[in-house]
């Protein structure tokens, strides 16, 4: 069965293996979700589940949500994501999805927003080389440099590498391990590093998603 949650990153611990090596591990609060809709071939043309993460207060929902949250008879939730799977019968909308749906040594696919740097220049970006600081190179060490365009094609090709804004966009980082599984508490220890900075949301996926 393919599965999925939606969670927050805590932030990075070390835990001990049963070996007494330290594993680098990322906290992440997944779950609880609930299945907010379920979507099949008849109704939309493809099959789905929607799952919500985070209690949200009634107040500030807007009145088509709340009319959606209604119809599914769940609380309102701060995060919605859908998830395309190939078979969405062992899923039911009301369900709770938690944290034990994975266990220990299990490989998953995380999937955030980086953080944001702002502008950045080629260096930073693009890890551009840069010219000698020494006399007579001038004050361009760090720019782009030439373009390499002349009389044809007399333009800048779309997609060139140029300074710009970094980060803030949609990573991710594909087969980690599963290290520790807490149900009580729902938190999943994941091996490594994880898109975006503490508290950001994620989507933690088994590889077959």
């Amino acid at each position: 069965m393919q599965k999925a949650l939606i969670g927050k990153k805590i932030g990075m611990t070390q835990i001990f293996d049963e070996k007494g090596n330290v594993v680098p591990v990322t906290v992440v609060e997944a779950g609880p979700c609930v299945v907010s809709m379920k979507k099949t071939v008849e109704t939309d043309g493809y099959e789905a589940i929607q799952l919500g993460f985070g209690d949200m207060k009634p107040h500030k929902v807007t009145k088509p949500m709340q009319g959606h949250f209604n119809k599914a008879n769940v609380a309102p939730k701060k995060v919605l994501k859908e998830f395309r799977f190939d078979d969405i019968n062992a899923y039911n909308v009301g369900d709770i999805v938690k944290a034990d749906t994975f266990t220990e040594g299990e490989k998953v696919d995380v999937t955030g927003t980086s953080k944001g740097k702002g502008y950045a220049g080629v260096i930073k970006r693009w890890n551009f080389g840069r010219l000698k600081e020494t006399h007579g190179s001038g004050p361009v060490a760090r720019h782009g440099g030439s373009m390499g365009a002349c009389s044809s094609p007399s333009r800048v090709w779309k997609g060139k590498k140029m300074a710009g804004h970094l980060g803030a966009e949609k990573v991710t980082v594909k087969n980690l391990t599963v290290v520790k599984v807490d149900a009580e508490n729902n938190l999943i220890a994941i091996k490594g590093a994880i898109p975006g900075s503490n508290g950001g949301y994620v989507v933690i996926k088994d590889i077959k998603a």
